[in-house]
């Protein structure tokens, strides 16, 4: 039995049927018992699609070129809609009809992003989903991690596996941390962001000062877990940007992660001079949903194994925040308006949609890893992306 983490705002999430998952014209892998066991519900009867598959084909694409340990995949409709998808109910028919286990893996996990390694599994989620979304402006539990969340029970989770002879997390490229430490460092980085007095931007800011504190750690010093313990108490306090360029060009540098035939057409009219009329006077309204937000992501962090140290995961924080300004200015552009708590879900959901399911996590791990300096790092023993 593993232990299970996650954060307390996603420890009771619940499917809420918002259909996004199943509408965003998404290539979703069949595993080959899945394949069997949907094709033979098919020919059957049992199973019925719920819509026509993009140019009058197959509900289940079988073909030459298919991902690792596919045998199919599914089809979508000319809408992008998911031929399994009841878009009246907005129900999938194989959960309705066949059941949970009939899933294909994607479908059954999304849209839980996990890692599991020596500590146990770690479990956050992708705020794509709207339901996921919404638990960023939750205030009925104090932000913490907590561990048997209800709604994750210890499963074989998609996600990082890190493999049980594989080194723990970069201290900096010249120094391993240990799991313990880890694992306090993590806990510190949640407890900054659950810190109501400090502003997003002040949370990024105090945590990039704390990992700057603690690349001057020396073994001689005593265990490492006690040098995280003695971190500053204090917090260091930074205005609120008052421009979008900075955050434009962390954008641009989360487009490079992209491969060219997902990345999306460039988008930026009007935006900066939007950000400052629509964005940036409402701002700080919504500090509680952004600490959230970037707790999340310092939680079960992929880019802590995949990364150069501790600066790189806190720039992660800090790019993950710019995409949320420049997805608001885009939200409020479009929709004419200021910020107000709609936008900025919608704002949560299209940055996570850019950093989960566009980039590649392992090349966004080397671009941010920069700040760390170019010393020479150790070699990563390797770690797996199950999906």
């Amino acid at each position: 039995m593993s232990r299970v983490y996650a954060l307390s705002i996603h420890a009771d999430y619940r499917c809420r049927h918002s259909g996004v998952c199943c509408s965003s014209n998404w290539d979703v892998p069949v595993e080959l018992p899945v394949y069997r066991g949907l094709d033979a519900a098919l020919a059957s009867g049992r199973l019925i699609p719920s819509a026509e598959p993009d140019g009058g084909g197959l509900a289940l694409i079988v073909e030459d070129d298919l991902p690792d340990d596919a045998a199919a995949m599914l089809a979508c409709t000319t809408a992008g809609d998911c031929v399994f998808y009841h878009s009246g109910t907005r129900l999938c028919v194989v959960h309705r009809d066949l059941g949970e286990e009939r899933l294909p893996s994607t479908c059954r996990h999304f849209p839980r992003l996990a890692v599991r390694d020596r500590r146990g599994t770690f479990v956050s989620l992708t705020h794509y989903c709207p339901t996921a979304a919404a638990t960023l402006f939750r205030d009925d539990v104090p932000l913490e991690i907590v561990e048997a969340p209800p709604a994750f029970p210890d499963a074989d989770y998609e996600g990082l596996l890190v493999e049980p002879d594989a080194w723990p997390p970069l201290l900096h490229p010249r120094m391993l941390m240990d799991d313990v430490a880890y694992g306090a460092w993590e806990r510190h980085m949640v407890s900054r962001c659950a810190d109501e007095t400090l502003s997003p931007e002040a949370v990024v800011a105090t945590l990039q000062r704390d990992a700057a504190v603690l690349r001057g750690y020396t073994p001689d010093a005593g265990p490492l877990i006690d040098a995280v313990a003695a971190l500053p108490v204090d917090t260091v306090a930074v205005p609120a940007h008052d421009a979008l360029a900075p955050s434009l060009a962390s954008f641009a540098e989360v487009m490079r992660a992209v491969p060219d035939d997902l990345k999306p057409e460039p988008d930026e009219d009007r935006l900066a001079d939007v950000y400052l009329a629509a964005v940036a006077p409402t701002w700080a309204r919504w500090g509680g949903p952004h600490r959230r937000y970037l707790a999340a992501k310092a939680f079960a962090s992929w880019t802590a194994y995949q990364g150069r140290g501790l600066l790189t995961v806190v720039r992660g924080l800090e790019v993950a925040l710019a995409l949320v300004r420049v997805e608001a200015a885009r939200q409020c552009r479009d929709r004419g308006r200021s910020l107000d708590a709609d936008l900025l879900k919608e704002a949560f959901r299209h940055a996570d949609f850019a950093l989960n399911h566009l980039a590649a996590g392992d090349e966004l791990a080397r671009l941010w890893g920069r700040v760390e300096g170019r010393s020479r790092g150790r070699t990563r023993r390797p770690v797996s992306v199950r999906r």
